[in-house]
């Protein structure tokens, strides 16, 4: 079992004005060896201690959660409606009956956004061609919110199932090929497919895995050659969406 906090925990403290001080993010992630890559170094670099959660390996999941500012739920090789998998079916509960209720920021990526859209009542599966999408791809804002997402960025993707934009949540990016690419329920529930955490080695990681290299071969994928050179290419506007989101996903009290 992972230790709760084991990665990111040694970010400098952060004066926020108010009743109380929330400068502690819980990561909520589905391996032994996953890392919140450019989230949480970023969130580290803005002040916040992490606490690093992986309920696959049996961790828990605060029911109480006043002392977040936010809870980040990542991807994974899961399927949203993996409910035979402890650690998933954990995860649906605790975001139904904690987390989305709950009074602090939640943001879901790939997987962790699929979930949030299942507990909201999405469907949740895969494309109807049976297309992925592996590597950088354009992700274009609807329009319903221009400070989410004002002009088209290209992400990082890895995702074979999407979700279905639920009753009642605000579309706000999609593309050609994977309409649901994020919305928001509420005012501090986010969800989106793309990965804005990603790092050069954690691209060579996924690509070089044994379960990520077979997924190479999909359509829809592309090969890791590429994937470096969109890299090169799109990190520093990935990492400039990434910065004006934290912005507003965790202001100041």
């Amino acid at each position: 079992m992972h230790t709760a906090g084991s990665d990111y925990t040694q970010g400098r403290s952060v004066k926020i004005s108010g009743s109380r001080m929330r400068n502690k993010v819980l990561v909520v992630v589905h391996q032994e060896d996953s890392t919140p890559g450019k989230v949480g170094e970023v969130l580290c670099q803005r002040g916040y201690t992490l606490d690093r959660r992986c309920p696959c390996l049996g961790d828990p999941l605060p029911s109480d959660l006043a002392e977040y500012a936010a809870a980040v739920v990542f991807g994974g090789p899961q399927s949203a409606n993996d409910d035979h998998v402890p650690g998933i079916k954990a995860e649906l509960d605790w975001l139904e009956k904690h987390a989305i209720p709950g009074d602090c920021a939640v943001l879901g990526i790939c997987l962790g956004a699929q979930e949030i859209a299942r507990v909201l009542g999405a469907n949740v599966g895969p494309h109807h061609e049976g297309r992925v999408e592996i590597g950088y791809w354009d992700v274009h804002p609807t329009g319903a919110d221009d400070e989410f997402l004002a002009q088209p960025v290209t992400f990082y993707q890895w995702h074979s199932e999407t979700f279905e934009i639920p009753e009642g949540a605000i579309h706000l990016a999609e593309n050609h090929i994977f309409e649901g690419q994020a919305f928001r329920y509420g005012q501090q529930v986010y969800a989106i497919e793309f990965h804005p955490e990603m790092t050069r080695e954690m691209i060579d990681k996924w690509c070089q895995s044994e379960r990520g290299s077979k997924k190479l071969t999909l359509t829809g994928a592309q090969p890791h050659t590429e994937q470096l050179e969109g890299y090169a290419r799109n990190a520093p506007a990935s990492d400039r969406w990434l910065n004006d989101f934290l912005d507003g996903f965790l202001p100041a009290e």
